[in-house]
Parts: C-alpha cells; structure tokens; sequence
C-alpha cells in the first residue's frame, strides 16, 4: 500500500520509556504524529514525551489491567480528540529451562505480552474503529520459530500473532487494518539483560546464522514506521525475517533435534548456574518494582 502521511495523526505506543517503544515514538513524532506514550516508568516516560517535537503526553499504566488501560483510552481521546494508531509493544523476558524458571516470572512474561496486548486492543478498539485506524501488534521471531530456555516468551509472541491474525479477520470490515510486526535479536536493554547470563548468551551465539546477530535498533525501528504508513499486514524488522515465513513449518522439527544436542551440550553450565531467573533487563526490573512496591 502507498504510505500515508502521519502528520497530526495521534499514536499510542505501549512500552515507551526506552528500546523500541521510545526510538519508535521519536521517529513517529519526526513525522509529526501526536503521541501518547504509556508504560510503568512515569519518570522516564515523562523525559521522552517532553523531548518529541510535536504534541505528547505519557500515562502510567500497567497493560494488563484492564480498568487502568480503559482509563488511558479514555483519557487519550479526551486529549487528543482521536486514536489513529495503536502499537502494542509492551513486553518482557525470562530465560532458562522450563522446569527450573520461577514460576512467578514465566507466567508474568505470557501475562504482559499476551493478556497485556489484548487488554490494549480491548481497551482502543473503539477509538481505532472510529477513525479506521491501524493497530500493530510487535510480535518477534519467537512467533515463527520455537526456541529452548524460551518457553514463555515463545508462548507469548505466538500468542499475540495469533491474537492479531485472529483480530483482524473479525474488525477489518469496520475499516481497522491490523498488522504484526516480526523482530529478531535487536539491541534493546532486554536483549542486553538476557546476555548477561553466560548460558543463554552462549547458547545464542551457537544459532545458525543470521539468527544469532544482534542488529542495531535503529533500522528496525525505521522498518517498524514504513509498516505503519503503509498499514502492512506484516512488518519484518530484519530483512531475512520475512524468508522465515516461507519455511516455518520445518522448524518446530528442525529446533527439536538441535535444541536437544545444545541442551545436553550445556546441561553440566546448567546445574551450577543457580537457581531460577527472573525478568531481564530494564524493563523487566521496572515490571517487577511495579509489581513489588506499587
């Protein structure tokens, strides 16, 4: 489709205060798209939206909670008049073997990026119907391949691609296009967190090429934009992610029977690597303040 000029159009971007929600909402706003940036760190969402060139504001709010998410909407459409555009892209992420992982981490993980992006939807729908408008649900390359010491936040990011493929079937009549939105190893504070541990660092440089790269933000975040002027069914932040589409039905077999020669390879690293993880990263230290003393 052509691209559509973002200029006055109001977004709202979920997960805002840094990685790609932040760079996502300073590109939006170089194209003078309005933005309303929302997420659980009022101090740094507060920064951004003060430094964008056109007109923001920031909520704080957590995407799972459905009475508070209603509220923003509301709010929003109070301020600004109209929601045109919608990105999903609050998440966060543990690793580890499955039957190690805290149990309290694994389910937050499915709980804010599936239950959160569909509270998100739940909650802006109306708003996005009423401008026949554009919601982007960011997915990852954990929806097209299975990984191991993965489990949630593959579940997660399968879940919300089916959620949006599903979504979209049911709202496109009323003029809503929803798109999914694909990216592999970006260099975010979470990738950055899950490094930190030897393991899974390890363990992801072993991948086949080009899946074991961390790529720079910025170029995916650029990819992100184009999908939303042109309002794509499907945004690939990394060039070779769309190729994956083509083959994904291989790879639940392919990943069985080397996720099982790397496993037994790091099994012994394992066992005295301690015990269960938690969120990594910024983000996901900022989740469970939240959770903690909120």
């Amino acid at each position: 489709m052509a691209r559509r000029d973002l200029r006055g159009q109001v977004a709202v971007v979920t997960g805002a205060a840094r990685g790609v929600g932040e760079l996502l909402a300073r590109r939006l706003a170089a194209r003078g798209a309005r933005l309303a940036l929302v997420g659980l760190e009022p101090d740094e969402l507060k920064k951004v939206a003060e430094s964008l060139p056109t007109d923001s504001a920031h909520w704080h709010a957590d995407v799972t909670d459905h009475p508070a998410m209603s509220r923003v909407a509301r709010e929003v459409r109070e301020r600004f008049g109209a929601v045109d555009i919608v990105v999903a892209n609050a998440g966060v992420a543990t690793g580890g073997p499955f039957t190690d992982s805290d149990e309290t981490a694994w389910r937050r993980v499915v709980e804010v990026n599936l239950l959160g992006s569909a509270t998100t939807a739940r909650a802006f729908l109306p708003a996005l119907i009423e401008s026949r408008g554009y919601l982007l649900q960011i997915a990852s390359l954990a929806a097209i391949t299975p990984a191991p010491m993965m489990t949630a936040y593959c579940t997660s990011k399968s879940g919300v691609e089916a959620f949006a493929h599903s979504l979209r079937a049911e709202v496109g009549y009323q003029g809503v296009r929803v798109g999914v939105g694909y990216l592999s190893w970006t260099d975010t504070d979470m990738v950055r967190g899950a490094d930190q541990d030897e393991v899974l660092r390890d363990l992801r440089a072993r991948l086949p090429w080009p899946s074991n790269k961390t790529y720079p933000l910025g170029p995916a975040v650029d990819r992100i934009v184009v999908g939303i002027e042109r309002r794509s069914f499907h945004v690939y932040g990394q060039w070779w992610l769309r190729g994956m589409q083509s083959v994904r039905g291989y790879l639940p077999g392919i990943i069985g029977r080397v996720g099982q020669r790397e496993m037994k390879h790091f099994a012994p690293r394992l066992a005295a690597s301690g015990g269960p993880r938690g969120l990594v990263g910024a983000g996901g230290a900022a989740d469970e303040k939240e959770r903690t003393e909120g």
